[in-house]
């Protein structure tokens, strides 16, 4: 149920539900208060242009993901662990798994595994059964790695967890049965590193970020600074861009509810 909630409740305060919200509003107090209505829809206009132009959504996300930018060379460790939410399940008519944007995950969990950065993978997620069912996403995840090489037995795999903090509890759980203790590698998308990071050293596992999945680049940047074209498209409303900063609020909601928990 903290489940569904979670994923309810903040309906309201992203930016595309908050403009739905004030324009219903606005609707009824259109009937005894038109004054009043204008200014709520004059809001909801706001808060929709304000979130979808490039400015706002990219300053949101870089905040974000800049935290742990990679080096260009990462270290050794004693597992890479990945974290799920980038696969999507075979359901038909689908022919096997598809990837999502950020299924860069897996994909990048593999690599640094054939770069020999450490001997064993660690996958973690499940699926919620009245959302997308099917088998845990740590096998499907899995099943992508050993077809690119990735050895069985160099696999270990989470199957239960559902949110970042059962990624941690149930990922130390699998760390202490096989008796590693050292260094990991955590591969997540570059806007979730900063609250999976805070999540896992809550749990006292050593990690080192290794993300992926980044949604602004150095290039981006400088197309809206470089040219007055560049800069004015990206002032124009885009449903991308609304997307990119309901991420970015949703790490920093995530991050609050986490931290009032005790899980940060």
């Amino acid at each position: 149920m903290f489940l569904f909630f979670s994923k309810l409740l903040p309906l309201f305060i992203y930016p595309l539900g908050l403009s739905c919200l004030l324009m219903l509003i606005a609707f009824i107090l259109l009937w005894w208060y038109p004054k009043w209505s204008a200014l709520v829809i004059f809001l909801a206009f706001t808060v929709t242009f304000m979130f979808s132009n490039s400015w706002i959504s990219q300053g949101l996300i870089k905040s974000l993901e800049w935290q742990n930018l990679p080096p260009k060379e990462l270290p050794s460790a004693e597992a890479i662990v990945v974290l799920g939410g980038g696969i999507k399940p075979a359901n038909s008519p689908r022919p096997w798994v598809d990837f999502s944007e950020a299924g860069d995950r897996i994909l990048h969990g593999v690599r640094l595994y054939q770069q020999g950065k450490a001997p064993l993978m660690i996958l973690s997620g499940g699926r919620v059964d009245w959302k997308d069912g099917g088998n845990p996403e740590s096998g499907d995840m899995a099943e992508i790695a050993e077809i690119m090489g990735v050895p069985k037995k160099a696999i270990l795999q989470d199957t239960d967890s559902l949110n970042t903090y059962q990624n941690a509890v149930n990922v130390k759980q699998i760390l202490d049965k096989n008796n590693i203790n050292g260094t990991v590698l955590l591969v997540t998308s570059a806007l979730h590193t900063p609250r999976s990071m805070l999540v896992f050293k809550k749990q006292k596992i050593s990690v080192i970020p290794a993300p992926t999945d980044f949604l602004v680049t150095e290039r981006d940047l400088q197309e809206i600074q470089d040219t007055w074209q560049g800069f004015l498209l990206n002032i124009i409303p885009d449903a991308a861009n609304l997307q990119n900063s309901t991420k970015a609020l949703k790490e920093y909601i995530g991050i609050i509810v986490y931290r009032l928990r005790g899980w940060l």
